[in-house]
């Protein structure tokens, strides 16, 4: 089975984390629901290439030459090396294995591929909207203000905040917002003209939906967070017009429920995390109730993935024996997972907005 390093070091691996084309996307996510077991493994594989993109920089061609020596015969002391690939490392020398790696790779990598490329400006609201033609909001109270678009949906516009669109929104083929500021949006669904938000360095994009962003100049991130339905995000500095103007397609990075996405201005980089205290999704008759009685795991986990649109990551074959009896109805999400995890002797980490639950199977 696969391990960080055989990851670190695969070409259409490098190539997904690195370019984020949508075939590899397709790719990749139908591997791990083949695999669910190595979500783990490639989350980690994901960060030791994303830590080489931010820190790349040219090298003397000796130093590459005589600090790639060195590593290598370092891996050699700490044992035997296949002739093409390092040999299986158990889990517990996982994190070891993705510290050498991060510098067996940095070594190829500051040569084999090319820098990284820079923001060419600092997308700003006022870069966005100095040279068109724009309606604009600006909320100088200390309440929220709901603003109706064209569109029929609304925004609700934090204090200190404000949005632009065209005069001649209703008429172009998407619905451009600009933000600069905190609003929370209610869109109304139109598959046909995607509904676009322009906060500084990123891209929100939505079919219908509703979601908060902030994102202040001032600040050091961007955050999103949805409330109901699916939010695709993009970088300003690597989106292609394409991927955020076609219809019926939502690409870049897919935020869910129960989810926030973050993105580190210095860094340029995203990062996906659950909510501090995720809360059910309203579906009416068919919601789980979630009490059980020797319950397989499976259902359990099933019903409370469900229940929170939260995906929950297990090897289901491992722990086929496990059942749990337990009435979950009034615990918060977290406090579910605690008591499930006891109850059958596992653990459980939250790794780009999903849960990822390790055990070693009950008798």
């Amino acid at each position: 089975m696969f391990d960080i390093t055989d990851f670190v070091m695969d070409d259409d691996f490098i190539r997904w984390v690195y370019e984020r084309r949508e075939e590899d996307k397709v790719f990749w996510d139908n591997w791990l629901l083949r695999n669910p077991d190595r979500h783990l493994v490639v989350a980690e594989a994901r960060r030791v290439l994303e830590s080489l993109e931010t820190s790349r920089q040219k090298i003397d061609d000796e130093v590459i030459r005589v600090e790639t020596g060195r590593l290598l015969q370092t891996i050699r002391e700490k044992g035997p090396i296949a002739e093409k690939k390092i040999i299986k490392i158990r889990q517990a020398w996982w994190y070891a294995a993705a510290a050498v790696s991060l510098l067996v790779v940095s070594a190829f990598w500051y040569f084999a591929l090319p820098a990284k490329k820079t923001v060419p400006e600092k997308y700003t609201y006022a870069a966005f909207t100095s040279a068109k033609h724009f309606i604009e909001n600006i909320n100088t109270s200390n309440k929220p203000v709901t603003i109706t678009l064209p569109d029929n949906s609304t925004i609700s516009l934090a204090p200190s905040s404000r949005i632009s669109y065209s005069n001649d929104f209703n008429s172009q083929s998407t619905r451009d917002i600009y933000l600069s500021g905190e609003a929370f949006f209610n869109v109304s669904k139109n598959p046909n003209r995607p509904f676009r938000v322009f906060a500084n360095e990123i891209i929100t994009k939505v079919l219908g939906t509703s979601f908060t962003i902030r994102s202040f100049e001032k600040d050091t991130v961007i955050q999103v967070i949805v409330k109901t339905g699916k939010v695709s995000v993009y970088s300003q500095a690597t989106a292609t017009d394409r991927e955020i103007s076609a219809p019926h397609k939502l690409g870049g990075i897919l935020v869910t429920p129960n989810q926030q996405l973050v993105y580190e201005k210095s860094e340029q980089k995203f990062q996906k995390i659950l909510l501090e205290n995720p809360v059910m999704i309203e579906t009416g008759p068919a919601m789980p109730h979630l009490v059980y009685e020797e319950a397989p795991i499976e259902k359990v986990f099933t019903e409370l993935s469900k229940a929170y649109d939260i995906n929950i990551v297990y090897d289901n074959e491992l722990m086929k024996r496990c059942t749990v009896t337990a009435d979950l109805t009034d615990e918060s999400f977290y406090h579910k997972l605690d008591l499930i995890c006891s109850a059958i002797g596992a653990r459980y980490d939250v790794i780009d907005g999903q849960v990822v639950i390790q055990s070693n199977g009950c008798k």
